[in-house]
């Protein structure tokens, strides 16, 4: 049976577009009154439940406690990088935060290069290239009546960033022989513990809210705890961190869409130029992993 590459690599795709959810269900929450430690709190709760109960009725391994430590380790930069997002935001425009978000692309190449001596190609650089350049116009940046900056907030947005770049790298290479849904569940566990911890003691979720704000929790949990992880951890051994920062990409054209659908908020038409480059500098990319496909094919 020949291997399709192509597979992984829209597994990575559709991982990034779940990201892309969170920002408009987000924005439902705190527009029906619920705060930051009730909604990002809510949101690993009912996502690492959810993969936990699927856990409980799907293949599992049987792994040792430095194997469950280790994922629930690598769990860790997930929870942060919402963590760090969300301390960007209190001294930067949004526009501006995910622009320095964005910088994960290139971060993740970095990343591949410096442990496992793969250098970007130049099909990869170019699009990276592409991607950061469409992120700019689809952040809306230059649209903005007016905006704050700070280092502080740079700071925080850069480490999001690295974070980011760390999770999609670590959930590529830690536990590759455990069980998809199993690994997945460690990994959440490890972003839900890092952020109760983070969110004492402010994290406050009585019974009344929690029926309320199960709707929006239990999208942001499904879509930003519990797929993402599953997603990368099959796709992502198969087509390497360098690559699967790329595909990852689809997060921003997919905010800026169901803003648009959804929120009915404006977007420009430089906007949707930004996320037509955006879906282009995905597409260059991935001539690598049709490139992979191609030659495991005339091996077999």
């Amino acid at each position: 049976m020949k291997t399709k590459t192509w597979h992984y690599a829209a597994l990575v795709f559709l991982g990034g577009c779940c990201f892309g959810i969170l920002s408009t269900f987000v924005k439902l929450a705190y527009s029906a009154g619920f705060a930051t430690a009730e909604v990002t709190g809510g949101q690993f709760l009912l996502g690492t439940f959810v993969i936990g109960v699927l856990a409980l009725f799907s293949k599992k391994g049987k792994l040792s406690m430095l194997v469950c430590f280790k994922l629930v380790i690598a769990g860790i930069p997930m929870g942060l990088t919402g963590i760090f997002y969300y301390l960007s935001l209190q001294t930067l425009e949004a526009s501006l935060a995910i622009i320095f978000l964005f910088q994960f692309i290139w971060i993740g190449a970095v990343l591949e290069w410096l442990l496992e001596k793969k250098k970007p190609t130049k099909i990869k650089l170019a699009s990276i290239g592409i991607l950061l350049s469409g992120s700019i116009l689809a952040s809306g940046v230059f649209f903005m009546e007016s905006s704050f900056f700070s280092l502080k907030g740079v700071l925080w947005a850069s480490l999001a960033a690295g974070m980011f770049a760390l999770f999609i790298y670590v959930s590529g290479t830690v536990g590759r022989s455990v069980p998809s849904i199993q690994k997945s569940f460690l990994l959440s566990l490890g972003g839900l513990i890092i952020v109760l911890i983070w969110m004492q003691p402010n994290f406050q979720l009585p019974m009344s809210s929690l029926i309320e704000l199960s709707y929006y929790a239990l999208i942001l949990g499904v879509f930003g705890v519990a797929l993402p992880p599953l997603l990368f951890s099959i796709g992502m051994p198969q087509i390497g961190a360098g690559l699967g920062t790329i595909l990852s990409a689809s997060e921003l054209p997919v905010a800026v869409i169901l803003s648009a659908l959804v929120l009915r908020e404006s977007v420009s038409w430089v906007q949707w130029l930004g996320v037509t480059i955006i879906l282009a500098g995905i597409a260059v990319g991935n001539t690598k992993s049709r490139d992979i496909a191609m030659n495991l094919e005339k091996s077999t």
